[in-house]
């Protein structure tokens, strides 16, 4: 009797022990990581909503606008785009700016209506801020579209570097001055883009 209760002490604490070398190699950090490069495949669901995550960040940027469902004749005949004068932006900024959008939203088809148009179905209200950082500077926009009554509908936002327009404007100079023509022009086109893909999405 005695011979088997030592047996059977004997296996408890085996088992025991066991127990607690098992639970300490779970603890372990290289015991976490095999599961956990195992387990990669499963969650490979979650992997793409991170990847489809990111893109959400660029709606406002270019990517978006090629995804997007362009807008039917039908949306881009019946809309009228008011643009409300330009905020942050000097005036030799603006210039090309503004011309570029109204030639951008000629070529998509998208009728301007003006200031004192009543008839407007969006008004697009842009927010301009440039950033120096030694000789480089970068434009930096933001864009929202409203309907007549004033409610906000949709954001385009973005930035872009500025090749220099003026060698002698740097540090402590208008920072205006080093923004080339062509640099408004860009964001122009990209603008009116924009808005047409969020004319396409809207309408689906």
């Amino acid at each position: 009797m005695r011979r088997s209760h030592v047996t059977t002490v004997s296996l408890l604490v085996a088992l025991a022990l066991a127990a607690c070398t098992n639970a300490k190699d779970v603890l372990e950090p290289s015991a976490i990581t095999p599961p956990a490069a195992s387990a990669t495949p499963a969650p490979a669901t979650q992997g793409s909503v991170g990847a489809v995550a990111a893109p959400a960040a660029t709606t406002a940027g270019a990517p978006a606008a090629a995804t997007a469902p362009a807008p039917s004749a039908a949306v881009l005949a019946k809309t009228r785009l008011q643009i409300a004068p330009i905020v942050g932006a000097s005036v030799d900024a603006a210039t090309p700016l503004t011309a570029e959008l109204q030639a951008r939203a000629k070529q998509r088809g998208i009728t301007l209506a003006g200031s004192q148009d009543q008839t407007a179905t969006h008004v697009l209200k842009g927010y301009f801020s440039t950033m120096s950082e030694g000789k480089d500077t970068t434009v930096i926009y933001v864009w929202d579209v409203y309907d007549p009554s004033g409610n906000r509908l949709h954001r385009i936002n973005g930035q872009m570097k500025a090749p220099s327009a003026n060698s002698g404007a740097g540090a402590g100079a208008d920072s205006w001055k080093a923004v080339a023509p062509a640099t408004m022009q860009a964001i122009a086109d990209q603008t009116i883009d924009q808005f047409a893909a969020f004319l396409g999405g809207s309408a689906g």
